[in-house]
């Protein structure tokens, strides 16, 4: 069956923890379900602090000890972004407002919104807290709500695109 190709950005302040992460799952959870011929996944960060970066070591320890790699480059989020993307998520509240101010007008009939928004469980508004400040735990539990939020995201996807 030929599916028409769906582009998710996960999108975070500097995006070497948080969206690099949730990337790294729903790749994963889209490879692993044979997806990945049809669902794109990127990540972007609102800020350009550390364009051309590998994602923060203690992200990429906890994910690896989940088979989980992240390997992207941080790359800021521009208003073009949105004429190719479908989905559109941000970790928290600060970063969604930034978004919403980059949103063209007219052009992006795609879903903007919080990641969070897609786990059953979670409170309405519920932000992945930024754990770059922490310890090693604050990684394991964005990994967590990654988890969740990408299971319920997938959920949606093919629900809205294959009839499931």
């Amino acid at each position: 069956m030929t599916h028409k190709r769906i582009r998710v950005c996960f999108v975070c302040l500097g995006n070497i923890c948080r969206s690099p992460t949730a990337e790294g799952v729903m790749r994963k959870l889209v490879e692993d379900t044979g997806h990945d011929d049809w669902i794109e996944i990127e990540s972007a960060g609102t800020e350009a602090y550390h364009e051309g970066e590998l994602p923060d070591d203690r992200s990429r320890r906890a994910a690896r000890r989940r088979g989980i790699q992240l390997d992207s480059l941080a790359r800021p989020f521009a208003a073009s972004d949105f004429e190719r993307l479908d989905y559109v998520l941000a970790m928290d509240r600060e970063n969604l407002d930034r978004l919403e101010e980059m949103r063209p007008a007219r052009g992006f009939d795609g879903h903007l919104g919080l990641l969070l928004a897609f786990d059953s469980l979670a409170p309405p508004l519920a932000e992945v807290p930024d754990p770059y400040y922490g310890g090693p735990r604050g990684f394991d539990h964005v990994l967590d709500l990654c988890q969740a939020a990408c299971g319920g995201l997938l959920d949606r996807i093919l629900g809205e695109h294959t009839g499931r």
